[in-house]
């Protein structure tokens, strides 16, 4: 397989280092390249894997952010 350009389609080894933040601005950009066409099929089943895994990490960040808000107001019960 050809190398990638760096505009290209990035591994998804790097997601699981993303913050929320970083990973939906990056899927942003998928979307984006998605929408607009013009890539190779290839190219366009890799973006579409890289969305995948760009989604999954927001939600992983989304369900923490449930389990931590959802402790915060069971302590606060507690206490009350």
């Amino acid at each position: 397989m050809a190398a990638e350009s760096a505009a290209g389609p990035q591994p998804n080894s790097d997601i699981d280092g993303l913050s929320y933040e970083e990973a939906r601005e990056q899927l942003v950009g998928v979307v984006s390249k998605l929408e607009t066409g013009g890539a190779s099929l290839e190219d366009s089943l890799a973006l579409w894997e890289r969305g995948e895994a760009l989604a999954k990490r927001c939600e992983q960040w989304l369900e923490g952010a449930r389990k931590r808000l959802a402790a915060a107001r069971d302590h606060a019960a507690h206490e009350g």
